[in-house]
């Protein structure tokens, strides 16, 4: 499994507006390994950098002058994206502008999805975290993942990071090492997979205290007498099971 995790930065906000790309970054994962492999490049877009933009990033209109244009990069980056799977944060954004780059060169590129599927990370997130926050920072504080490089917006500092908050939020690293095997997995193609488990302290046991049993006893007497002895969990606790726990 190839994976590209993608980010890129812009003059602004809209396409529509005739914003552009100024910053692709690129890192590669395959079987959820991180390869070395990555695709990093500021562009020439050509106008004016939105002030507001500016003060996200900090790449500035003078940074850019000498730098290539889109066309020039295209078919380098198309190869490196190339039937992977994009994992993107925001993925309609960042795939909004890379198809706006495409249409200006010409309908024979097509678009990105063309090119490869795209894993949108915050629609992820948000499932896995509804009504809580699930920008960048905030799943790097949820997953302890390291971002305190992270002044400014850059493309691939933070496709970098998106990549470790990817591969924790979806249940872990593959790891080419052994080396603390016994909180492994096997994945299918022999990657061994560490779960996250594997480096935090067992959680805390918290039990009941002789009152809180008493009290708990009693709400369960409560709520038997007023369903005509239908409680169901004094029943499974008379069976000998344990409701609630699994």
């Amino acid at each position: 499994m190839r994976q590209i995790v993608l980010d890129t930065e812009t003059t602004g906000l809209e396409p529509a507006d005739g914003h552009r790309i100024i910053e692709i970054g690129c890192v590669e994962l395959v079987n959820r390994r991180h390869t070395g492999r990555s695709f990093h490049q500021y562009l020439q877009p050509d106008r004016l950098i939105d002030p507001g933009a500016v003060e996200v990033h900090g790449i500035t209109d003078a940074s850019l002058a000498d730098k290539p244009r889109f066309a020039d990069i295209v078919e380098d980056f198309l190869e490196f994206v190339r039937d992977a799977e994009l994992v993107i944060h925001n993925a309609p954004f960042d795939v909004g502008f890379l198809n706006h780059e495409l249409k200006l060169l010409g309908a024979d590129h097509g678009d990105i999805g063309s090119y490869c599927a795209v894993l949108d990370t915050l629609a992820l997130a948000r499932r896995l975290h509804p009504g809580q926050k699930n920008n960048l920072d905030a799943l790097c504080k949820r997953y302890a993942v390291d971002n305190t490089r992270r002044e400014l917006h850059g493309a691939l500092l933070d496709a970098e990071i998106l990549a470790d908050v990817y591969l924790a939020m979806t249940g872990g690293q593959s790891s080419l090492s052994l080396e603390g095997a016994q909180a492994d997995t096997t994945a299918a193609g022999g990657a061994v997979i560490r779960r996250l488990s594997a480096t935090r302290p067992p959680l805390r046991v918290i039990r009941a205290s002789r009152a809180e049993e008493q009290a708990h006893a009693a709400r369960l007497q409560a709520i038997d007498a007023a369903s005509d002895g239908r409680c169901i969990w004094r029943r499974m606790a008379a069976d000998g099971q344990s409701p609630g726990r699994d």
